[in-house]
């Protein structure tokens, strides 16, 4: 684990996307300095020549560590808990490992199709049924709750500690409400949020739904 920066980490993210505020969380838990730089998403500041430089993918989040910079949200992860994380974070053991790599392959999988999908729909006002998207978003949830029940540290990957599984899937199973997809019948999921909320450092996402643009 390396000292934190003497310069302030800029994060390109905007407020209300997801993929941005699991970054964002992210840097806080670790007590790090950080520089927001807001994209204006919904006037395609992403796929300006200035900002495919940073990320050819032209989609936030992307980071600038001191000229070290990393798009895609669950890499930033990877490479913040890497440098300036504590083990925990990401464990070496090699089961603890995959089980981790396990639950950020969700969060850009069915996470992403079902309960972050719902939640822009409807927030954004998109004019698209939420229907299939809040099925896979339940479909997620079930699993979530289960593998929360049988965790006996109460984390999704199972350990004493919290993860960036935990990071990577907390914001849009927080926010799926949003999307229509209640939360009610699964306590345990619940009782995972209020854990990660409870973390020291810890930051919600605005509310307010102004514009959307391509996130990843």
């Amino acid at each position: 684990m390396n000292a934190p920066p003497t310069d302030p980490i800029k994060l390109y993210r905007h407020p209300l996307s997801g993929h941005s505020h699991r970054v964002e969380l992210f840097i806080r838990l670790l007590d790090l300095p950080v520089a927001l730089v807001d994209v204006d998403l919904g006037h395609g500041e992403q796929k300006t020549p200035a900002f495919v430089a940073l990320n050819r993918f032209a989609q936030v989040p992307v980071i600038d560590d001191g000229g070290a910079v990393v798009a895609d949200s669950n890499a930033i992860l990877t490479y913040l808990a890497s440098k300036y994380g504590a083990d925990h974070w990401v464990p070496r053991e090699p089961l603890a490992a995959a089980r981790v790599q396990q639950w950020l392959s969700q969060a850009a999988g069915a996470l992403a199709r079902g309960a972050a999908t719902a939640r822009a729909i409807n927030v954004f006002h998109l004019g698209r049924d939420t229907s299939a998207a809040a099925q896979e978003a339940h479909w997620l949830l079930a699993r979530v709750e289960q593998a929360l029940q049988d965790s006996p540290g109460r984390w999704l990957a199972g350990g004493e500690q919290p993860t960036i599984a935990d990071v990577a899937s907390y914001t849009y199973t927080a926010y799926a409400p949003e999307g229509g997809v209640a939360l009610d019948a699964y306590p345990a999921v619940r009782d995972w949020l209020a854990r990660v909320e409870a973390l020291n450092g810890f930051v919600p996402m605005a509310r307010t739904a102004v514009g959307l643009g391509e996130e990843r």
